[in-house]
């Protein structure tokens, strides 16, 4: 189980990752682009992944990792229900979707520093 608290501490420990709102949302961008939002209502985060990430994590348990309903899940985004996901899994597809995003210099450095 992971808590909504938890899941903000793994997003912003990314580097340059800043929480803004995205509507009724908190969402956690890099270069204000979202990686990720938590949806406090429902004790899930969504996870913006590749689609190939996208179907590694779906793998894993498919009761608690599954594309977002609709066309935003056709693009890789994806929802973790925090209560049935461990914490190491929701900290790796983080790292991938803040991977995906980052700007390609920025990347480099935190994947060359996290060797």
């Amino acid at each position: 189980m992971v808590t909504i608290e938890a899941v903000r501490q793994l997003a912003l420990a990314f580097p340059e990752a800043e929480e803004k709102p995205h509507f009724d949302l908190p969402s956690f961008r890099v270069k204000n682009k979202i990686f990720a939002t938590i949806h406090e209502k429902t004790n899930r985060a969504m996870v913006k992944l590749s689609l190939v990430d996208q179907s590694v994590f779906c793998a894993i348990d498919k009761t608690a990792i599954y594309p977002v309903p609709g066309g935003w899940g056709r693009k890789g985004s994806t929802f973790f229900e925090l209560k049935k996901v461990r914490k190491a899994v929701l900290k790796d597809a983080l790292t991938q979707a803040w991977l995906g995003i980052a700007p390609k210099q920025l990347a480099e450095k935190f994947r060359e520093e996290n060797k």
